[in-house]
């Protein structure tokens, strides 16, 4: 049984340092991971918020904040399974030995000039760190980083490249066995598969579209309901409207004189 770390008391004579925000050249997670809304859909895909850290430009680090960015990290998407997200968000940061382990996956999004740090320094740091997975993606393609889509797992301490495969209409993926999730280049774009569920893990705009067609269903169907409680109405009212001529009809008649009276009571033999 594994037991969750926990943020130091107070009274235990140890402040929470907090790391620093990323400095500018390591903020480009923005349009590939923020943008789309990949961190709240893997938290749903993943489920257990209260014991699963998913961040996206905080700090990872073997040791904690000491005045420098030395032996800092800031990774464009940080996952990590069995974990105290408590701890992470009172440092502002992820710190390992505090967590008790390394995050189980990380990646990191190309820049025009950021090909060195992301294929060598970072690639170097986060196997000193022990992460199991390291991904890099280049929604150009490959002009930034020497590939569109690149993953390395961890292998007796040394990373290993993990098969990438091109698809018939040009685009690649490779299988990450920490997430258990396709990472996916399409288009320029970064798609998540879940190979179990055999679905992509939903974007903003597929969730927002998804909003737009139950609202539109919803709509048919309450038109449909209108158009039929009209409909029903419509009937009920002919039906009272013949009922009603019938009615009157049987009036007149009653109301006419007899046309063959009985003969008078005299006539009678």
């Amino acid at each position: 049984m594994t037991t969750r770390p926990v943020i130091p008391a107070a009274d235990a004579g140890e402040k929470i340092v907090q790391y620093p925000e990323a400095p500018p050249e390591e903020l480009t997670a923005y349009y590939a991971v923020s943008y789309p809304g990949y961190p709240p859909s893997l938290a749903a895909h993943f489920g257990d918020r209260e014991t699963t850290i998913i961040t996206s430009e905080l700090a990872a680090a073997l040791i904690p904040y000491a005045g420098t960015y030395e032996g800092i990290r800031y990774p464009d998407l940080l996952i990590a399974f069995n974990v105290n997200p408590a701890a992470n968000r009172a440092r502002k940061g992820y710190l390992i030995p505090e967590q008790g382990k390394p995050p189980d996956f990380v990646l990191e999004v190309a820049s025009e000039t950021g090909r060195e740090r992301d294929e060598v320094t970072k690639r170097a740091a986060y196997a000193r760190m022990g992460v199991p997975e390291y991904w890099r993606f280049d929604d150009t393609g490959g002009r930034w980083h020497s590939a569109a889509l690149a993953g390395d797992r961890l292998v007796d301490g040394e990373y290993q490249p993990i098969t990438i495969h091109e698809t018939a209409d040009g685009g690649y993926w490779g299988h990450s066995e920490s997430l258990n999730l396709d990472l996916c280049w399409e288009r320029g774009e970064l798609r998540w598969y879940d190979p179990v569920g055999r679905r992509y893990l939903p974007t903003f705009d597929d969730q927002n579209a998804a909003v737009y067609v139950e609202t539109a269903r919803a709509d048919s169907e309450a038109a449909r309901a209108d158009a039929e409680t009209v409909r029903a109405d419509a009937e009920t009212a002919r039906a009272d409207a013949a009922e009603a001529r019938v009615r009157e009809l049987e009036g007149r008649i009653q109301s006419q004189p007899n046309p063959n009276p009985p003969p008078p009571a005299d006539d009678v033999a």
